[in-house]
């Protein structure tokens, strides 16, 4: 079973992971999800855990006692896997979801106010972001992160193979998919995913889901493990 602690000002924003997967996560006995305000170990009575920066400047930040003294009292081991929220550290990525997912205890910690006390980041083993922009907060950047890399414990989702198909699994986004009615409005269903060729019907979805990526994330075809065959085909699709 997987461990996830969330250090946060305001718990209650986490209600959205009570439901759907993450809810039947823990359901089922794959994830323990906690949440733990670190202001109980506020450093006075009136629960202040922020103050000003030495040498001036704008805003609060958030002081290193408090959140240390909450990520000793929840450590499992020396292996947990403890994750700062912070606009400057790394992108997050499907790659790093994989990797977690195989973690014992994930321990995210959430900021608010200017930013944080520098020596917090002495007591982390990853800084992550998930994008270029400044959010207002770092649990909804945690959520995300906690959603994607969830999913992708054994038998949360239950079905191995969408997991290895869906984007981002192979470097590739995934190809366009279809359901019923065959025409909707002169929108038809390509022709050959309904031959029965199954063959067929895995080469048409390998070309679209290069030509997604081609169209949309060509950034991504540097990392994607191609044959030459598939190579010189894409550079004839420019």
């Amino acid at each position: 079973m997987m461990q996830i602690d969330v250090l946060t000002l305001f718990p209650e924003m986490f209600a959205p992971l009570e439901y759907s997967i993450m809810k039947n996560a823990q359901d089922q006995g794959h994830l323990a999800f906690h949440t733990h305000n670190f202001r109980e170990y506020a450093v006075n009575k009136h629960g202040h855990v922020d103050d000003y920066p030495y040498g001036g400047g704008a805003g609060m930040l958030l002081r290193v006692e408090p959140i240390v003294e909450q990520l000793e009292a929840l450590q499992k081991s020396s292996h947990a896997r403890t994750i700062l929220v912070d606009p400057t550290g790394v992108p997050f990525t499907q790659e790093l979801a994989m990797e977690w997912s195989n973690e014992e205890q994930l321990i995210f910690i959430c900021g608010h106010y200017e930013g944080f006390d520098q020596r917090i980041r002495e007591f982390v083993t990853d800084e992550v972001s998930i994008g270029d922009y400044v959010l207002t907060n770092g649990e909804l950047p945690a959520m995300v992160m906690i959603d994607a890399t969830v999913r992708l414990i054994p038998e949360v989702v239950g079905n191995d193979a969408s997991i290895v198909q869906e984007s981002y699994s192979d470097s590739l986004l995934e190809y366009p998919q279809y359901t019923r009615p065959q025409v909707f409005r002169d929108l038809e269903v390509p022709e050959v995913l309904l031959s029965g060729n199954h063959a067929k019907i895995e080469q048409w979805r390998r070309e679209q889901a290069l030509l997604n990526t081609l169209h949309r994330r060509p950034d991504l075809l540097e990392t994607a493990q191609l044959s030459e065959a598939e190579k010189q085909w894409l550079s004839q699709q420019n």
